[in-house]
């Protein structure tokens, strides 16, 4: 992990440069120098270190599903949520110069980018071998300077490693996307009458009692409070206790959200808030979508 001398505008993302959390980071940050890490780990390290100012973590991808281990290091990273990116997706096809599609005959990626991209991968008849990350396949690529090789990644990845583009979007499904939630030291909460509306993101752990989780719940029905994710682990390596991610649509000041969450304190063993922060416009498009 290296060291940058502008802490106040650098972002921490895991990976290598031209990731997709990179991509992320630009995104969101354009004038912020993106800082690479190694793992999540180090990411929230970088912060907490003072080398970054904020932290770029991937949270949900919607044909991948969950990030791994994500749920396990938010409540112990010590950190708040102050906002939240949904990143389009779009895998290129990558290769070195002077390269063309007849040329390959191999192709390098993240299992789930290479999971993404099967139509593509099956109609040009290439064997996929599975890499640690997108962007590393890249650098990998650039490296050997093979041209029956290519990678799956990112079009910043072309230009950090300064492939070409043999061709442009090539995920199965035109709706991937990967939301990445923005984290820092210090909570930023946005004013109640805030006129983007806010998200509410937490953890909590349920009474062993009959029906915990169902009263606990109630709360957020009998309230009008909208539940846009609850997620269940296990905790400790304990199979009779579980811990809930959980997010609402709301802020906790709204008297129906402040309602119920005092219901849920009732039910539950421990709550704690991860982070208030504006909710992403993409929320309210997809919606719409749906709705169409």
């Amino acid at each position: 992990m290296a060291e940058t001398s502008k802490p106040a505008t650098t972002i921490a993302f895991q990976g290598s440069p031209g990731a997709y959390s990179h991509l992320a980071c630009r995104a969101v940050f354009p004038d912020f120098t993106a800082l690479p890490c190694a793992s999540f780990e180090d990411t929230f390290q970088a912060v907490r270190d003072g080398l970054a100012k904020f932290a770029m973590i991937p949270v949900d991808n919607s044909v991948a599903g969950r990030v791994a281990d994500i749920h396990h290091l938010l409540p112990r990273s010590g950190m708040h949520i102050i906002g939240e990116h949904y990143q389009p997706v779009n895998h290129h096809l990558l290769a070195v110069p002077g390269a063309t599609l007849a040329d390959i005959k191999v192709v390098r990626s993240h299992v789930h980018a290479l999971g993404q991209c099967r139509k593509v991968i099956r109609e040009l008849g290439i064997r996929p071998v599975v890499a640690a990350d997108t962007a590393g396949s890249a650098a990998e690529v650039a490296e050997r300077g093979d041209k029956s090789i290519a990678a799956i990644a990112s079009e910043l990845a072309a230009e950090t490693y300064g492939l070409v583009s043999l061709r442009a979007n090539i995920e199965d499904e035109t709706h991937n996307t990967t939301r990445f939630l923005i984290m820092a030291e210090e909570a930023v909460t946005p004013p109640r009458d805030s006129v983007v509306p806010s998200v509410t993101t937490f953890m909590f752990r349920v009474r062993n009692v009959p029906a915990a989780l169902y009263k606990a719940m109630g709360g957020f029905a009998t309230n009008g409070v909208n539940m846009t994710k609850l997620e269940s682990y296990i905790v400790d390596g304990h199979f009779v206790a579980a811990q809930f991610l959980a997010e609402v649509e709301g802020h906790p000041e709204d008297r129906n959200v402040r309602l119920a969450f005092e219901e849920l304190q009732f039910f539950s063993r421990e709550v704690k808030i991860l982070g208030v922060y504006p909710a992403h416009p993409y929320r309210f498009e997809a919606r719409a979508g749906l709705e169409d």
